[in-house]
Order: structure tokens, then sequence, then C-alpha cells
């Protein structure tokens, strides 16, 4: 099915969400093709890039944001978040047999992050609950009550990511494509 939804730039988008598409081009350089979609609600836009802000303060490293990042991109089945959080991945030096397990839909071998990634895992997959033994592993692997609660942040700006790209279907931008992926 091709996309119905314009890819747009901060000229073309609606007026309340081409600030927004301004900044994402001033902080990385370019607008991502999927945030372009998005720009089409710019209460999603918005919405979006105000999370994405306040994640970034969590305690979670920039590795361990793209590992819980590329877990729900996977279990929600959102090929251009996989191969955009592929890329980030490497930028944030997570190894590439970590980054080859969670694109296959496992944990990666590091213990640390492989409670970080089975814990994200079961709440998606259970859509919240998770059972004692997955929480008791992933606060043994050193992680906080309060980041059990920041992983629920991580998920919902991942929601609204993989979501949209559902329904906008971006086509993978080019820096992208050497980390396609599918299914």
């Amino acid at each position: 099915m091709i996309s119905t939804y314009v890819a747009h730039t901060p000229e073309t988008a609606p007026a309340l969400a081409a600030d927004g598409l301004r900044q994402l081009h001033a902080a990385v350089g370019l607008v991502p093709n999927l945030a372009a979609t998005m720009a089409e609600s710019p209460a999603l836009l918005n919405g979006f890039l105000a999370l994405r802000h306040l994640y970034a303060q969590t305690g979670f490293t920039g590795g361990e944001v793209q590992v819980l990042s590329l877990t729900a991109a996977v279990e929600n089945d959102c090929a251009w978040c996989v191969a955009f959080h592929t890329a980030m991945a490497l930028k944030e030096c997570v190894d590439r047999e970590a980054l080859d397990a969670l694109r296959r839909g496992d944990a990666p071998a590091h213990p640390r992050l492989g409670a970080l990634s089975g814990f994200a895992r079961v709440m998606i997959r259970n859509r919240g609950p998770v059972d004692p033994a997955t929480h008791q592993a992933f606060l043994a692997a050193g992680y906080s009550p309060q980041q059990a609660l920041d992983v629920v942040m991580g998920l919902a700006v991942s929601l609204m990511a993989n979501y949209a790209g559902h329904l906008t279907r971006p086509s993978v931008d080019e820096f992208l494509k050497p980390h396609a992926w599918t299914r």
C-alpha cells in the first residue's frame, strides 16, 4: 500500500508543526522521513518531540535508549524505526552482536542490556504487566525502580513513532538504507 501522507518540510508543514521540524533539522541536520510524515498532525509531532526531550532526561545511557527503542520497534514491527534505531545504536557504540540479536527479536547476550530488552519486551507483549521474575531480573541487572518506570516513558515515545510509521509508511531515508529491516 502506498502512503497517502505527505513528507512535510518546515515550509509545507501545518503552521503548528513547522517549528518542530525546524528544531529537529537544527538538532540532527535533517528531518527524518517519519517525523516529516508525523507533521501532518502538529499535536502528534510536537507531543513526540516533547516526550523525546523528557525521555532524554532519564537515567538511561544513549545506548540503553537505543536498545529499548530497537526492542520496541521490532516488537511493534516498524521497519522504518528498526532501521533508524539500528543507525542510532551504532552511533552509541552498541556492539553489532547485540544489534543482530535485537533485530532478530532476541535479547542481547550482555546481561544488563538483555535484562532491559527482556523487561521491555514482556511489557509490550503483555500490554503492561511484568511478571515478578522479569521484574527482579531487571532490578538484579542494576536498574532501579525509577528506571522501571522510565521504561514506560521510553515505550510511550516508541509507540508514537512505531504506530505513526505503520500509518504513514514513510520511505526509508537514504542514510538508513544500509540498516533496512523486514521481519
